[in-house]
């Protein structure tokens, strides 16, 4: 087993069921329970002493019991005192580690997020937050190999935490609003996909006096029969969307499988996700903390920017990446920079209030928070984000590199393009970019802007375009096409097919 496959930038992620033709189990269970001995290793050598106590959480995938007892028993074979917590959230794994009356030395999640039934994964914590790329890279090479610790076994007992992490939220909106019930009157929504965010109905929600009548998919389901848990689907939007104009609710809510992404919908059935999620969350915070800096991923739009510099705000477009965006948040306040927020498009936010946790189940108890006030004051969810300018057009390709050293390539093409872009008229560089090459087009071009980057992962580069006239996402296309159809080491059937 080469264990470096599994490692997927900060997770480790894998195949832990059949069902899908080409996909062989790798998380198996000797696998499994290797992985469990490196982190109890890796663990002991992080914090210089022995007696250790671990949490561990699972969302509602079918393969997540089996996993997770592999993993509880290969920890506590290496003398870590380990709790099974059960159904959970991934942020709630966290708060075990910083919360309660006697926190946990570090937690493991297993999940694999929004990906398919059949795979699954593992996210570790310690009160410092997620590890990094190196600390997985640590573990799994301890996972390879034969050291052991020699240490007493220890056991595995069972325990709960949800009911302890969705007080922390529930008291959070009491303490804001003042109110014990701040949502009565309000009807809210929520769509769990069938994953591990069904908690938030009966245990948040209800408790703060909402109407919660039209929630769907809230019991774990871990074949995920009515949509993927994924905010960014299509398919689980439009459920969350019904669900708003059936019930005629004040707010909906969408979680992906362990919740630590959400996306929203308003009470006009307007969709608050990327972008708009991102303002959302900018123009409460930019209230709260004056001039603070929001860090973004390098595909937001330039409507966005323009919104959080209106409102007093520093927009700071960083690269792909959760963990990134993170980071650099947290390097801009060490830096003496203020910055309060580090969110992708993808809906993986973070608050510095929040211990730099991207929790799709905190970020929407701000919203509700804003909810409680806004009835007070006289003003809705939407008026927050009316003088968003948003585009008209938006688009994404995905281009395959055929070169095996795809990282060499995919950067002699990026090398290429920045110095082509140089001398188009009408094509301005993007100043402080910090992914890829991103260009401004102007209204005889396109009115708009692409940005060709690297994948994070991948063997291929993604081409994101976005216009503010209609037609001109066409434009940008087919004024960039001759640069890209020259590059015989990428696959872009999808441009020539889109430009025609």
């Amino acid at each position: 087993m080469d264990y470096k496959k599994l490692q997927n930038g900060s997770d480790i992620r894998g195949v832990a069921l059949e069902g899908i033709e080409g996909q062989n189990v790798n998380l198996t269970e000797a696998v499994c329970r290797n992985i469990g001995r490196g982190f109890a290793l890796w663990l002991r050598q992080r914090l210089g002493r022995d007696e250790l106590r671990v949490s561990v959480g699972r969302d509602s995938r079918l393969s997540g019991p089996t996993l997770a007892g592999w993993l509880c028993t290969a920890m506590a074979q290496q003398g870590i005192q380990v709790t099974d917590i059960g159904m959970a959230s991934t942020p709630a794994m966290f708060m075990s580690t910083v919360s309660g009356e006697k926190p946990f030395d570090a937690s493991v999640m297993i999940t694999a997020s929004h990906l398919p039934f059949n795979r699954n994964g593992f996210k570790f914590f310690t009160k410092d937050g997620g590890l990094e790329k190196q600390d997985i890279a640590a573990i799994l090479a301890f996972a390879a190999g034969n050291e052991t610790t020699g240490l007493t076994p220890a056991a595995v007992t069972g325990g709960a935490f949800m009911d302890d992490y969705a007080a922390i939220l529930v008291n959070k909106v009491r303490s804001a609003t003042g109110e014990q019930r701040p949502l009565d009157g309000f009807k809210v929504v929520v769509d769990a996909g069938n994953g591990a965010g069904g908690f938030y109905v009966e245990k948040v929600l209800q408790p703060l006096g909402a109407d919660t009548t039209g929630s769907q998919f809230l019991d774990p389901d871990g074949s995920f029969p009515n949509h993927i848990p994924n905010p960014e689907d299509a398919a689980a939007m439009e459920a969350i969307m019904s669900a708003v104009s059936a019930n005629k609710a004040d707010l909906g809510i969408i979680f992906d499988t362990d919740v630590d992404r959400a996306g929203a919908v308003l009470s006009d059935g307007s969709e608050l996700n990327r972008n708009r999620i991102i303002a959302m969350l900018a123009v409460i915070l930019l209230r709260e903390h004056p001039g603070t800096t929001i860090v973004t991923d390098s595909i937001t739009s330039t409507g966005l920017a323009a919104f959080i510099a209106k409102h007093g705000g520093v927009h700071h477009r960083f690269k792909r990446g959760y963990r990134n965006v993170i980071n650099e948040s947290i390097r801009l306040n060490n830096a003496g920079q203020d910055s309060q927020l580090a969110i992708e498009t993808s809906g993986h936010g973070a608050l510095k209030e929040n211990y730099f946790l991207d929790d799709g189940a905190y970020l929407v108890t701000k919203l509700l928070i804003e909810l409680a006030r806004g009835k007070k004051e006289g003003y809705t969810l939407e008026s927050l984000i009316a003088d968003l300018a948003e585009p008209a057009e938006s688009k994404e390709l995905r281009l395959n590199i055929i070169p095996e050293d795809f990282k060499t390539y995919g950067q002699s093409v990026l090398d290429g393009l920045q110095e082509y872009a140089a001398k188009q008229p009408g094509w301005s560089i993007a100043p402080n970019n910090y992914e890829g090459v991103r260009v401004n087009l102007d209204a005889d071009h396109g009115n708009g802007w692409f940005l060709l980057r690297m994948s994070l992962h991948d063997p291929l580069l993604p081409l994101n375009i976005e216009s503010d006239v209609p037609g001109g996402v066409m434009t940008i296309a087919k004024e960039l096409a001759p640069f890209l159809l020259s590059c015989e080491g990428l696959d872009t059937g999808k441009l020539a097919a889109f430009v025609g």
